[in-house]
Parts: C-alpha cells; structure tokens; sequence
C-alpha cells in the first residue's frame, strides 16, 4: 500500500538533523502499518504524474498560507479535486486541512483570535482531543459537503470530513514534545508573541492523544485503500 506524501513545506533546519523534514514525521507517526511512502515536494513544484500514483494522498503542513499566489499552490488546489474523483483516500494536516477545504469550496483565512500554539484542546463526539497545534490560519468557512468533526472556542472547523474518502485536521499529530519545543525555539523571530511562546512551553509536558489519532490516520487509510482495491 503506496501513501503518497505532498510535502508542502519543510521543517526549521535546525529541526532537521534530529528530527528529519516533515515527511519523515508522518512516516514515524504511521509507522505501526507497513505502507510504503513516496514523498513529492510539491512546494517546490514536484507534483506525482496524476492523482493514481499512490493508493493514498497526505498534505502536509506548510509556512505559508493557502491564499498566496503561487503557481505550486493553484496546481495543488486541481490536483486535489482529482484526488477526489478517484475515491482514494486523502487526509490534510494544518496547511494541507486548509488547502483542501479551498480546493473544495471553503474559505480560508487568519483567525481573528491570532496563532494557537502547543498542546490544544478540541471537542469531538465522543470527548475532548488534545493536539499540538501551530497555526494562525484556519477554515472560516467548511465546504458545503464537509462535516466538522471537531471544535473549539478558537477553531471551529477544526476536523472535517468529506464523505468516507477524505478527513482533515488543523492540528499536527505529527508535532511531539521535543519538536514543539524545537520549533519554539526556531521561531521565535516570526512576530509570534512572546506570551503565547510562554504559555507553549509551560504546557510542553501536557498528555496529547496524537497515537490516537495516528490510529485512526492508519486505518483510515487501510480502510480506504482495501475498499479500493474490492
């Protein structure tokens, strides 16, 4: 089983040495299944040949916003909706969340609330999350087929689904403690406000439910790709 990673960014390069580029934290979180990965640096205008080269898309997080003018950015936004007519399964992660609900017919922009930073929590149906979170921009407006699948008070389309075929989240299962702290440390220069930096570090040692969401990750992808291959 073939997950092709849309890498749209890349981590710190003071991150890199220890903890490998962005593709290689998904491969560590989905490693508990023998998927084979292939990674494409779409950011850098990489792109698969077409929407069948893998039996699974994931997309990545990213530095920059969804409503920059890149040509990268547009191509991904086509290459999603092919995605979507094949019916293989795709999950979006913080940029990668965001660009598909644009893809699809959301609204993105900045949150009125600023950045939401370190461990979070959200509602689900069935009890609070809790995630790393890393953004300042989120879905204001979810596609007119997405179901919101988890909130909060800052975020309220902060998991969405499309149907059994793609699911979306705006937080990053794949960011642990010692990335978080990392990235603290990398960004301090970004205009994030000290404060918020502060409160991030004093919750550095807070539980997160990212296994959880690493096996629902995992299975959904199963799921999908065996339902394909019937």
């Amino acid at each position: 089983m073939k997950i092709g990673i849309l890498q749209c960014g890349h981590a710190p390069k003071a991150l890199q040495t220890k903890h490998g580029d962005y593709a290689d934290l998904y491969k560590a979180l989905l490693s508990k299944y023998e998927f084979q990965f292939a990674t494409y640096e779409v950011v850098s205008g990489k792109f698969p040949r077409n929407a069948c080269c893998a039996d699974g898309w994931l997309i990545s997080g990213s530095k920059h916003a969804t409503y920059e003018q890149h040509d990268w950015i547009t191509s991904l936004e086509g290459f999603v909706r092919a995605i979507a007519k094949t019916n293989r399964p795709l999950i979006g992660v913080c940029f990668g969340h965001q660009i598909i609900a644009q893809a699809l017919g959301g609204i993105v922009t900045q949150s009125p609330h600023g950045w939401t930073i370190g461990a979070t929590t959200y509602q689900t149906n069935s009890g609070p999350l809790v995630l790393n979170a890393w953004h300042q921009d989120q879905v204001i407006t979810k596609p007119p087929n997405a179901q919101v699948g988890a909130s909060n008070h800052r975020c309220k389309n902060a998991i969405l689904t499309y149907g059994d075929t793609i699911w979306t989240i705006q937080a990053h299962p794949e960011f642990g403690v010692d990335f978080i702290r990392g990235l603290i440390d990398a960004r301090k220069k970004d205009g994030i406000p000290s404060t918020l930096l502060t409160k991030a570090k004093a919750k550095l040692n807070e539980s997160t439910d990212s296994a959880k969401v690493a096996d629902y990750m995992t299975n959904f992808f199963a799921r999908g790709v065996q339902s394909d291959a019937r």
